[in-house]
């Protein structure tokens, strides 16, 4: 009997376990609460290279456990995105559940430093699909952070997430 666990265990451990991971970061001159509103704002992410379009509602905040669902760039078939972890204005972990096989999650963090505010964007793939997913997915997920930051940067000139501008309280002072 020992023998048949001994090769049952084994067969378990020889599984190809496969997982990828990178980190990419940029520096953004727009502040903490412009990054963190443009991450949070699910409803808009036309900033992002992978998502297309979600059915989040408008002024609809994070919190954990939250499930909503997207479509992505690359295929029009939905996806779920599960809200995994939230620190506001610092902190938004969300895994992606689209098919067995593979588990994605994305964690983007916010933080400001000397040099101004950067954000960190984290995809972590798992599971025996991830080096194909992974293929197709890079040069979008490479672009994500620069786009988080320059769709942030843009917004305050816009009236973007949390900005209401009001014609008349500019002061203009002729310099």
């Amino acid at each position: 009997m020992p023998d048949f666990l001994s090769k049952l265990l084994g067969r378990k451990s020889r599984r190809v376990r496969c997982t990828l991971a990178k980190t990419y970061r940029v520096i953004s001159s727009a502040s903490v609460d412009d990054l963190w509103q443009t991450v949070v704002d699910f409803a808009d992410v036309s900033w992002h290279p992978l998502l297309a379009r979600t059915n989040v509602p408008r002024g609809l905040v994070p919190k954990p456990g939250l499930i909503f669902r997207a479509v992505t760039r690359l295929s029009p078939i939905p996806i779920r995105i599960f809200v995994e972890r939230v620190r506001p204005g610092e902190l938004l972990s969300i895994r992606i559940l689209a098919m067995p096989g593979i588990e994605e999650r994305m964690i983007y963090q916010v933080e400001s430093t000397v040099w101004g505010t950067r954000i960190s964007y984290s995809v972590t793939l798992r599971g025996w699909l991830s080096p194909l997913i992974w293929s197709f997915i890079r040069p979008y997920a490479a672009k994500v952070a620069e786009a988080l930051a320059k769709a942030a940067e843009k917004a305050p000139l816009q009236g973007g997430p949390g900005k209401k501008t009001h014609p008349g309280n500019s002061v203009d002072f002729g310099f």
